[in-house]
């Protein structure tokens, strides 16, 4: 492996595959490498890309961490034999992505793309456009209908509501509208 030293292009970001579940348990090992060995001046970062998914149930709303990888931690770090090394034989690490046994490191369209260092927040609703649900608060309460659209920041639901023979276009909070059950 003495051509990794030839690789060396710096301060990179890397992706490792690994056994799948065990992302947690190779970042929390290599941390331990790293302040164990003072390995800090190659291996400044490990993180597992993850998002927080608001879902929504009715009137509850709950939070969920998600990866958006399994099976994949990301690593920034330079790459050397050393590194290289370390990282290989951690317990749960399968190897390096790339070409046979040469790890690639990631383009900087790619780190801006994967937004490494942004978190974002998704949100998920119970329900979707054509489904019956039922209005749980507001001056529609305890009337139902059918989701006609959603809005694409899914905070607001157009339902039509059966009044008398006729379907009425209602916009609500998407808070406040829960699937006929």
């Amino acid at each position: 492996m003495s051509d990794i030293n030839d690789m060396n292009v710096g301060v990179r970001w890397y992706v490792v595959h690994t056994y799948s579940g065990y992302e947690n348990k190779v970042m929390t090992s290599l941390q331990k490498m790293v302040e164990n060995r003072g390995l800090g001046d190659m291996i400044f970062d490990i993180r597992i890309p993850t998002e927080t998914v608001l879902e929504k149930k009715g009137e509850e709303q709950v939070e969920k961490e998600v990866k958006l990888f399994p099976g994949y931690v990301l690593i920034k770090m330079i790459m050397t034999d050393a590194s290289w090394h370390v990282v290989r034989n951690i317990t749960g690490v399968t190897g390096f992505v790339g070409p046979g046994s040469r790890p690639t490191p990631l383009t900087d369209a790619e780190v801006e793309g994967l937004m490494i260092e942004e978190k974002k927040t998704e949100v998920r609703l119970d329900f979707a456009v054509g489904e019956e649900v039922t209005v749980t608060s507001g001056l529609f309460e305890g009337y139902s209908g059918t989701v006609q659209s959603v809005s694409d920041d899914l905070k607001t639901v157009t339902v039509l509501i059966r009044r008398g023979r006729r379907d009425m276009p209602v916009e609500l909070d998407s808070s406040a509208v829960s699937p006929v059950k």
